[in-house]
């Protein structure tokens, strides 16, 4: 029995740690800033919010509709709703850039640009036959 995460395992704490890293720059610790949010997208998200990275008042306009109680500080639970976006606009711009000549389900690039599309075609029979294409 192996006690490695998964790569999904891995992408979850990484979103945990980077909030981490950013949040306790300035107290409180377990929220983000304006200026440590802003840092944050910038250097973390700037292939996922080209556009938003090199627009100071895109960013505030973000925290502001993240920020639920409107304490000026990001929670963890608030920054999530932005990751849960992100994921979700990236999947669509996958399928988007997918290539047209694939059967089944195809993904393209995400929002990044970068990534892997990948497609998935359904056997016949008893189990579902997933091909991906790197």
């Amino acid at each position: 029995m192996s006690c490695g995460m998964s790569q999904l395992e891995r992408s979850i704490d990484t979103i945990i740690n980077v909030f981490h890293q950013y949040s306790v720059r300035v107290a409180p610790r377990d929220s983000l800033s304006q200026k440590e949010f802003k840092q944050l997208v910038q250097k973390e998200l700037h292939n996922f919010l080209k556009k938003e990275a090199r627009d100071e008042k895109a960013i505030n306009d973000i925290m502001e509709d993240l920020d639920t109680n409107q304490d000026k500080q990001l929670s963890f639970e608030e920054f999530v709703i932005l990751m849960a976006r992100l994921v979700h606009a990236s999947h669509e711009e996958m399928h988007k850039n997918a290539p047209h000549d694939r059967e089944g389900h195809s993904h393209g690039p995400g929002l990044g640009g970068g990534g892997q599309g990948h497609g998935h075609g359904h056997g016949h029979g008893h189990g579902h036959g997933h091909g991906h294409s790197h």
